[in-house]
């Protein structure tokens, strides 16, 4: 029996971008990604495993490694819009936020459960790990070409900050694809 239940939501994958490994988040906009196991060849986060970092210092000594759930950043352009608005700016631009993926068609977006899968009708598919928090370094890269609007970025995002993910079944990913919402089958935890 399955665990995962197909929900009737699907999203429209409207950018892409590739994160080279460095300082900066800075993606690059591209027409496609071939993800593969360990994520976007040449990104800044592939890897199966890597090093801890803060998000689970209270679980290991950073630098510790563990496994690669963080493949990808992928957010909702319909939260970025809400972002863009609370921050007064007309647009918010993917490139400045370290994204993988940005989706149109998923309500909630950031908060769909943990586990769920995206599914392309090619069978790649993505595993969502968890709300993807939001911190300092995209208001770097915005204040850049936008000053005075990088520290308003944080506060913003919080709640509409998007999911990591990482490849479960590789394959070519590619604008306007489509992918399917699966979510895990299980009553919300209630102890």
């Amino acid at each position: 029996m399955p665990v995962l239940c197909e929900t009737e939501y699907q999203a429209e994958v409207v950018w892409l971008g590739h994160v080279p490994v460095g300082q900066s988040l800075r993606a690059e906009a591209v027409e496609s990604l071939n993800l593969g196991f360990s994520g976007d060849s040449g990104a800044r986060h592939e890897g199966i495993n890597r090093a801890s970092c803060v998000r689970v210092k209270n679980l290991y000594p950073q630098g510790t490694e563990i496994r690669n759930v963080r493949q990808l950043s992928v957010l909702s352009a319909e939260e970025m819009n809400a972002i863009a608005a609370e921050m007064e700016l007309e647009r918010l631009d993917p490139v400045h936020l370290g994204v993988s993926i940005v989706l149109r068609g998923i309500p909630d977006f950031t908060h769909v459960p943990p586990s769920s899968r995206l599914q392309a009708k090619e069978g790649l598919t993505l595993t969502i790990d968890m709300e993807n928090r939001p911190c300092v370094l995209p208001g770097r890269e915005i204040e850049s070409d936008s000053p005075g609007y990088g520290a308003t970025f944080k506060p913003a995002a919080k709640g509409r900050r998007g999911v990591t993910a990482w490849v479960e079944r590789p394959g070519q990913l590619s604008l306007g694809d489509t992918l399917k919402l699966f979510v895990p089958d299980q009553r919300p935890w209630a102890p």
